[in-house]
């Protein structure tokens, strides 16, 4: 509380982060996992905040959800099976679904809480989490992909918070491991793999690409802008026994596709894909490699 006025700041380092003015707090309450929160910021709509850190914001959760899912599923000619470990509030979801060649999507979130916030709280959000084509299940991702039958998937989708808690164990070695055995020998692996700039997450990146290269033929890092996430700038990374995202990248076909995806895209353009993929010398370093060419 500030001057009578109510604010929300989130710090990634001493006196540096996001602060907004709120003008309503629409849910505070607490699951079994963790605090959750919905704010109403008079910049950014609403803000879905886990253990006070940003998830979601209605201003720019597109270039989340559309960079995390789509350069994965256009590298695939028509998937069907998808597979979201995370992404209670739905995002994901509502990319994979304007695929019109996807048949099911399963969803693996820990915290039943979050989807049902999401569904009453951010509509535009979670929308699509009621599809017939969907299913939900409610338990730890690292147990789901470990119990599961072999090559069901096209896609998997990690769409998982910081690697703290109870996320942790979706960073591991063995939890990729399960991915890479219930994937298609042709299947695409995407997950969010933390900013380049942030002092406590930056080595996630390096991290998961150096477990992925021990699993897969292809692995590349891309990136995008979060304004409402730690330092603005965010990485994700592609992984495949089969398709590598610029090489195998058919821009003209794409473009064909694009066209026919349900809704209207803001950020992700066949054009945007391969640039996505061409590393700032930044990230480069921090990968140990002198050059931004993808693998």
């Amino acid at each position: 509380m500030v001057g009578g006025e109510l604010r929300y700041t989130e710090y990634f380092s001493a006196r540096a982060g996001l602060t907004t003015d709120v003008e309503a707090i629409l849910y505070d309450g607490s699951s079994a996992y963790q605090r959750i929160t919905v704010l109403q910021s008079p910049t950014f709509g609403r803000m879905l905040l886990l253990d006070g850190a940003v998830m979601v914001t209605e201003w720019d959760e597109f270039i989340y959800h559309e960079i995390l899912v789509h350069p994965a599923l256009f590298l695939l000619p028509e998937p069907r099976r998808v597979l979201v470990v995370g992404g209670g509030d739905g995002g994901s979801v509502r990319e994979i679904l304007r695929h019109p060649s996807v048949e099911s999507v399963d969803v693996v979130e820990v915290d039943e809480e979050v989807v049902k916030v999401a569904q009453r709280l951010l509509p535009t959000v979670a929308s699509r989490l009621s599809d017939p084509r969907v299913r939900i299940y409610y338990q730890d991702g690292v147990q789901f992909v470990a119990e599961v039958a072999e090559a069901p998937y096209d896609a998997i989708i990690v769409d998982a918070p910081d690697p703290v808690g109870v996320a942790g164990g979706l960073f591991t070695q063995l939890f990729y491991q399960h991915c890479r055995r219930i994937l298609r020998s042709d299947g695409i692996l995407a997950i969010q793999s933390e900013s380049p700039l942030h002092p406590v997450f930056r080595e996630t990146l390096p991290r998961v690409r150096g477990m992925l290269q021990t699993l897969f033929q292809h692995v590349a890092p891309c990136w995008g802008p979060i304004p409402t996430y730690p330092t603005g700038i965010w990485t994700f990374t592609v992984a495949s026994q089969r398709w590598h995202p610029v090489r195998d990248y058919d821009s003209t076909q794409a473009w064909e596709r694009y066209r026919r995806l349900a809704g209207k895209l803001r950020y992700y353009t066949p054009d945007l894909h391969t640039a996505a993929f061409a590393l700032p010398a930044f990230i480069a370093e921090l990968l140990g490699s002198a050059t931004s060419e993808v693998s």
